[in-house]
């Protein structure tokens, strides 16, 4: 079993996003789409349902984001 960093893709509401992909990357994202929904069981999801979940994944795991936001944010 391939260990990828995300999970199943909730199910909720369509978000319409616009956005121009290079075509190597939208056929990476494809492809993670399809390998995700064997792993899961699920079907492939579309591409672009995966690009918010990933961005919120590699921004919760940026630890120089993290700290820059803490230092640019401090608790009150």
């Amino acid at each position: 079993m391939t260990k990828l960093k995300l999970g199943p893709i909730a199910d909720d509401r369509p978000v319409k996003v616009t956005v121009e992909l290079p075509a190597s990357l939208h056929r990476d994202l494809k492809t993670y789409a399809e390998i995700l929904g064997r792993e899961s069981g699920q079907s492939a999801t579309e591409p672009a349902r995966l690009i918010v979940p990933m961005l919120q994944r590699f921004i919760a795991t940026d630890r120089g984001f993290a700290k820059a936001r803490r230092n640019s944010y401090p608790d009150p």
